[in-house]
């Protein structure tokens, strides 16, 4: 079985969150792998701006989660995946989604509704915990 490292962000501005959405209708949080030399803050960075054009900042990290996936149109494997999230925030609702990894839309999203969209439950989880995790504070200094 292959192993896969990630990073992600649940990017704040005010009271909402980036959300990206797949071709295929999919609400997802930006996140990707981890190149070699690269440290999780930096992939996540990177990730969020390559696939949303957001530059964003990291306030803290706020756990993983693991799953196994099947990559039936590459590789015909099983990958063990596991992807670190960061609470981040953007100074910008300016958006704009990268079209050759299948998004279609880049928004930011009410956090009431971000869960409610999200497609996977533990994404879903991360989104909880991040609300949590993002003060009154967190939210003012974004204005």
């Amino acid at each position: 079985m292959r192993q896969e490292i990630s990073a992600g962000g649940v990017v704040m501005f005010g009271n909402a969150i980036l959300m990206l959405e797949k071709f295929n209708g999919e609400w997802v949080l930006p996140k990707g792998k981890v190149e070699t030399g690269e440290k999780l803050e930096e992939a996540a960075t990177r990730e969020i701006l390559e696939e949303a054009g957001v530059k964003a900042e990291v306030l803290k990290y706020i756990g993983k989660i693991n799953y196994t996936y099947e990559d039936t149109w590459k590789v015909k494997e099983c990958t063990d995946k596991t992807v670190h999230w960061f609470l981040m925030k953007s100074r910008s609702l300016a958006c704009v989604p990268q079209r050759e990894e299948g998004f279609i839309d880049a928004k930011f999203i009410h956090i009431d509704r971000a869960c409610e969209i999200a497609k996977y439950d533990d994404e879903k989880g991360i989104i909880n915990k991040a609300v949590n995790e993002y003060t009154t504070k967190d939210r003012q200094d974004v204005k």
